[in-house]
Formats: C-alpha cells, sequence, structure tokens
C-alpha cells in the first residue's frame, strides 16, 4: 500500500496498551483513538476532573529532566516522547491518547512497542490535505554550556543527523542518520533509552525512576562498581543478582545497534520536535542533543514557522544542482507551447496533489520592450499564464495515456503581491484543490521568488482529448 505523505492520516481503529511509567511507577493504562481532520495529537486525562485534554505542544512544555512533561491547568502527562516518534514516524497526524496516569508507560525504552500497536490499528489515510512547512533559511540554536549545537536546513524532505559525545570510553563519539521518514520503524524506533550508573545512582536518590527496570533501558557502567552498590542494585530493580559486562553494560545487556545510544538520541529529537505542532522539512543537524534543547529548538523553529507562516507554507525548495523531473525538451511533448510563449523552464517534483516548476526571467524577455519601458516588470497575466502552463502539465499527468490538452474556464482571487523583475526566479507551484472529476481540473497556482510569495490564484482548467477536436 503506497503512503502518501501528502495527506493527513489517524487510525483506523482504536487500540490500547497498559505499561509503568518509569519515573512514577504508576501501571496506566493508555487508548490510541482516531481523529478527524485538523484534530492533531492531544493527550486527554480520563482519571482527573472533566477529562482535560493537552495538546501536543512545545509552548506547553514545562519539565525536561529524563523525558518530556506537558502541563496545561492541573493536567500533565510525563515522558511523552517515545510515543511521539512512533506516531510521527508512522504518519499520523490526528490522535487522541487516552491516560488514565500522569505518565505515558515507558515499555521497552524505545518506541517500538508503540510502533507495533499503530500497525495493529492500521493507519488510515483521510480526505484532507497535509500541509507541510518549509525552512527556507537557516535556523540554529546554541547552549554553550553543554556544547549542545543543533540547525535545520533547508531540505526537501525531512532529515535528521545526530551526534553525540559524552567524554566516555564505552560510548565513544557515535552518530545517527535518518534520511527518511519510511526508515524510522526499522531503523530508529527499536532504539532504548539509556543513562550511565552515576546518572541511575543520582535517580535512585531522589526517589525518581521508581518504575525503572533493567530491561527497559541502556545503564553504561563508566566506573568501577563495588559488590555493595551491586547488591544495592539488584534490590532497586528487584534482581537477584546484577553483572556488569566487559563492554561496560549493565547485566550483560546486549546493543540491538552498535550505536544504540545516538539512535535513541535521535529517537527523542523525532518526539520532541513533534512538539513543533507543523509538519515540517528540513534537515536537521543535531550535536549533543538533550530535551531541554530539543524543546528549545522546537519553540525556535515554531517562532520561525508562525511569523513567515504565508511564506514558509509549502514553500518549494529549489536546488539548481538537482536534475529536473521534466527539463524543457520534455516539456515541449507535454505542451502545444513554443517560444515566444513557453513559461515554464523545467519541473522539478510532481506528485499527486501538486506540480513545482521553475521560471528563469531574463532581461531578454520579448515582453520587457514593450512593458514599462525603463522600468521591466513582468505582466500579471504572463505570470498567470506560466502557472496555468504548469497546471497544464499537472493535469495531462494525471490522465491515461494520450495526447490532451488543457483550457482554463475560471480564474479567482488572483493577487499580485510583489513585483517580479528580470534575473528573478519564479518558483511556481499548483495545487490540486480536489479530486479531478468530469475532466475538470481546480487548483491554486502560487508563484514565489526569493521566498516571498509574489502571486496566488485559484485556477479551473479542462481537460481535452486531443482526438476530441476534430469531431
Amino acid at each position: 500500500m503506497n503512503f502518501n505523505e501528502d495527506k493527513q492520516h489517524t487510525l483506523a481503529r482504536s487500540v490500547n496498551i497498559s505499561g509503568t511509567g518509569l519515573h512514577t511507577g504508576h501501571l496506566v493504562d493508555m487508548v490510541l483513538k482516531p481523529a478527524n481532520p485538523g484534530f492533531g495529537i492531544q493527550f486527554q486525562r480520563i482519571d482527573l476532573p472533566n477529562q482535560p485534554l493537552i495538546k501536543a505542544d512545545c509552548d506547553l512544555v514545562t519539565e525536561t529532566n529524563r523525558g518530556t512533561t506537558l502541563e496545561l491547568g492541573d493536567a500533565k502527562v510525563s515522558t511523552v516522547e517515545h510515543i511521539l516518534a512512533a506516531l510521527a514516524g508512522m504518519g499520523v497526524d490526528n490522535i487522541l491518547i487516552q491516560i488514565n496516569g500522569p505518565e505515558i508507560p515507558i515499555m521497552d525504552g524505545s518506541a517500538e512497542p508503540f510502533v507495533e500497536l499503530i500497525e495493529k490499528a492500521g493507519v488510515l489515510e483521510q480526505d484532507a490535505i497535509k500541509v507541510w512547512y518549509v525552512i527556507n533559511e537557516n535556523i540554529s540554536h546554541y547552549y554553550d554550556h553543554k556544547r549542545v549545537e543543533m540547525v535545520a536546513l533547508p531540505s526537501l524532505q525531512y532529515q535528521i543527523t545526530t551526534l553525540i559525545d559524552f567524554n566516555s570510553q564505552v560510548l565513544g563519539t557515535q552518530h545517527a542518520e535518518l534520511r527518511n521518514m519510511r526508515h524510522f520503524k526499522t531503523e530508529i524506533a527499536p532504539c532504548r533509552t539509556f543513562c550511565f550508573l552515576h546518572e541511575l545512582e543520582a535517580l535512585l536518590d531522589n526517589n525518581l525512576i521508581q518504575g525503572g527496570d533493567i530491561n527497559n533501558a541502556i545503564v553504561v557502567v563508566d566506573k568501577a562498581v563495588s559488590t555493595e552498590e551491586m547488591a544495592r542494585l539488584a534490590k532497586a530493580f528487584n534482581r537477584e543478582k546484577i553483572e556488569v559486562k566487559s563492554e561496560g553494560y549493565l547485566n550483560n545487556l546486549e546493543l540491538r545497534f552498535s550505536n544504540e545510544p545516538a539512535r535513541h538520541k535521535l529517537l527523542d529529537i523525532v518526539g520532541d520536535l513533534a512538539l513543533i505542532g507543523y509538519p515540517i522539512k528540513a534537515r536537521i543537524i543535531a550535536n549533543r542533543p538533550g530535551h531541554s534543547t530539543n524543546i528549545a529548538f522546537a519553540k525556535k523553529i515554531k517562532h520561525y514557522i508562525q511569523k513567515n507562516k504565508h511564506a514558509a507554507r509549502d514553500l518549494p525548495f529549489y536546488d539548481p544542482s538537482q536534475p529536473a523531473v521534466y527539463n524543457t525538451q520534455s516539456i515541449e511533448k507535454i505542451l502545444p507551447h513554443r517560444f515566444p510563449f513557453l513559461f515554464v523552464d523545467k519541473v522539478i517534483d510532481v506528485n499527486d496533489n501538486f506540480i513545482v516548476g521553475i521560471k528563469n526571467v531574463t532581461f531578454n524577455e520579448w515582453f520587457f520592450d514593450g512593458h514599462f519601458p525603463g522600468n521591466p516588470v513582468m505582466p500579471g497575466v504572463l505570470q498567470l499564464e506560466a502557472l496555468a502552463q504548469l497546471g497544464g502539465i499537472f493535469c495531462i499527468n494525471a490522465m491515461p495515456p494520450g495526447k490532451y490538452d488543457t483550457y482554463f474556464l475560471k480564474i479567482n482571487n488572483a493577487k499580485f503581491k510583489q513585483k517580479i523583475f528580470p534575473g528573478d526566479t519564479m518558483i511556481l507551484k499548483m495545487r490540486l484543490n480536489e479530486p479531478i472529476r468530469r475532466g475538470i481540473c481546480n487548483m491554486t497556482g502560487t508563484i514565489y521568488v526569493a521566498g516571498r510569495i509574489t502571486t496566488e490564484a485559484v485556477m479551473v482548467a479542462q481537460i481535452v482529448k486531443v482526438a476530441e477536436l476534430d469531431s
């Protein structure tokens, strides 16, 4: 089954899971329920009066010590990062998470049990467009005290690279990479949380990790351990005996990946950045990340999107070094237009819902001779013509094999927000507003120049098979 990342998704049915909270030790029941398009991800504390809802939002994060906690009024939900990572990794946009306790169950310390639960429910495509937000400039976050550096770079996909260095002979320096979210299930989800033995002792001293177990975390032993300390740990984890493996992991633990700790840090980033509240396309590079810096970074990205929301909404990223989907020669095989009336130089992206093309504006354009001499401005009607031609390519591309032409029936709400001059590169985008029916295609066209919207219009076209013209 093909997964359409440009549509919103929910679960096909409700599913439930039970487990113990890592820090509280409370046994909790959790139910995942389908939700309508636009609902987003929301938690519901069904054990509290009025069963309050808490939105998955970085602005509601109140604690980041050993996990991420959301809080609204008197209701809170802790350790939300693993379930959020599983939902993001499986492409679930809309879901209600009901829980009868203050903390998400830790399970085995990874996101894999939640991924399996989502698969058990099934992921259901919804009849609603998923709007992606793109980053068109570098967004950086630094925390010198812990030598943390995080940056979001423009990208056509959501990609993450993580580097960790704890100055540990056991772990060494590790990195992990997620090039495409479809690899999350197998490459990232199984990776468990980890901590160092000295941190574990401090957590026990502070009455934390009451639900901890050596089977739901990797414990890195970074110092010599006395017999008395081993006995204390065995008692804390209700075990007869605890040992230290020669590689430095507690109780002969075998890693699922050689760089499992780095992969888990990447898992945490996926979960924490889901709290941005907007689906993003960017390349994330994180050096020595943690929950507190992840959330600070998420807030910075969210602020950027809100400040530039109109421009960031689906702003296509153009890399001139990448090959075109259709070059000029290919376009001439689809469209009947020729010089001087062909206004699409190449197509850089196309799928079932949208198409993106490029028009490079030069001073040699024929229309500059007569359109505002001495002040060359591209005519608005020709900007719309460029969008219409790109829409024609999209319409014809969506049809069965054959020869087709497209004729625009109507143009609504045309807006010209910025002038277009010689030297500008027009990024053209046509997005389908509704399924094509009876040869009628309804699309929204947008032109971007230098990261800003210059032109918008809603356009309706009719697709006509060329053979029909002769009858």
